[in-house]
């Protein structure tokens, strides 16, 4: 990542409501962007490797993988 490229978001909530709010406020930065929405923490996980985020904001209660063992499985 150089000094000028975005710093690319991945999103990880149940609620489409509550990511489409986070989407809006982050898009609207300059400097940061929207590389993918999850609604599960194995999502996140799948979509953190292949659209390479440089930060996650993860929900901790969602259905199947919960945003704690899906930080764990990005984190591993």
């Amino acid at each position: 990542m150089t000094d000028d490229a975005p710093i690319r978001v991945l999103l990880a909530d149940d609620q489409a409501l509550v990511r489409g709010a986070f989407a809006l406020l982050i898009g609207s930065a300059p400097d940061m962007e929207v590389v993918g929405e999850a609604a599960t923490g194995r999502e996140a996980y799948e979509l953190a490797r292949s659209a390479r985020a440089d930060v996650v904001v993860m929900d901790i209660r969602m259905p199947e993988t919960d945003g704690i063992e899906g930080t764990r499985l990005i984190a591993a």
